[in-house]
Formats: C-alpha cells, sequence, structure tokens
C-alpha cells in the first residue's frame, strides 16, 4: 500500500503560518523540503514552550508517519497518533479485521521526538508517553526515522 502524498499547497501553506507563528519569515526553501521544513518549525515551537499550529502537527506527524510507513513497510504494527493520523507498518503477519493485535499509540509531541531521535523507545515507555500493546509492538529497532 503506497503512502498517500501530502498536497504541497497544504503543506506550504501549513508551514507558512506555523513559521510566522514562530516569529520566523515564510518558507523560500525548495519544494522537496518542504516537509521536513514543517516538522523543524513544528520543533521550534515545541522548544519554544509554543503549541504548535493545529494544521502544522497534523502534517508533520503524518508526514513522519508515512516516513515510518516507507522505511519499515508491512501491515503488523498500527501506530496511531490521535487525533491526527494513523499508519500500520513493520513486516510480520497480516490482520484483515478489527483491531489489530500490536498497536502502538502516542501523543504528537511523543511522536515527533520518537521519530526525530529526540526521545529513546524505552525512555518514552518508562515515562508511559506510549502505549504498547502486543508482542510486536516495539518500534526501538526504526527509531528514529
Amino acid at each position: 500500500m503506497a503512502a498517500r502524498k501530502i498536497d504541497p499547497d497544504k503543506l506550504r501553506a501549513a508551514l507558512d503560518a506555523q513559521l510566522i507563528a514562530n516569529d520566523q519569515p515564510e518558507y523560500d526553501g525548495p519544494s522537496a523540503r518542504l516537509a521536513d521544513a514543517l516538522v523543524a518549525a513544528v520543533v521550534s515551537a515545541y522548544d519554544r514552550g509554543a503549541a504548535p499550529e493545529r494544521a502544522a502537527e497534523r502534517l508533520a506527524v503524518r508526514h513522519l508517519l508515512e516516513r515510518l510507513a516507507a522505511s519499515a513497510p508491512g501491515r503488523t504494527v498500527e501506530v496511531r497518533v490521535p487525533p491526527h493520523a494513523a499508519v500500520q507498518a513493520i513486516e510480520g503477519p497480516r490482520h484483515t479485521r478489527g483491531t489489530p493485535p500490536n498497536v502502538i499509540e502516542t501523543d504528537a509531541r511523543t511522536w515527533i521526538d520518537l521519530a526525530l531521535g529526540r526521545i529513546g523507545w524505552d525512555e518514552a515507555m518508562a515515562k508511559g508517553s506510549v502505549s504498547a500493546s502486543g508482542a510486536r509492538a516495539d518500534l526501538s529497532g526504526y527509531l528514529p526515522i
């Protein structure tokens, strides 16, 4: 299953809104780097103690989840970051109905920090920032992305 491509116009609008909220100028870099620039702008908001713009946070989460799915294709583990997005990833037994046997759920900030290596899997689990159920619900071997 191919990842859905994020609309570049929505990505640019969310990025520019986040940059303005961060008191920075609008993005003028290459289109190929929009998603990474958006993630960086959301992290900058977190680091300043500010809540990121909702659309920016949602698209940053979605981008990083899609990168996980691309780097660890499969349908064994469902990674959920409510209310923003969810993906299925990691090779192994496939489920076809109902709740998958391996589910990971976390909030947006924890997901972004995990995906970027700003926090480790074991640390996030110890803090209770991640809920993981199932024998294969462990992303430590796939992070950072």
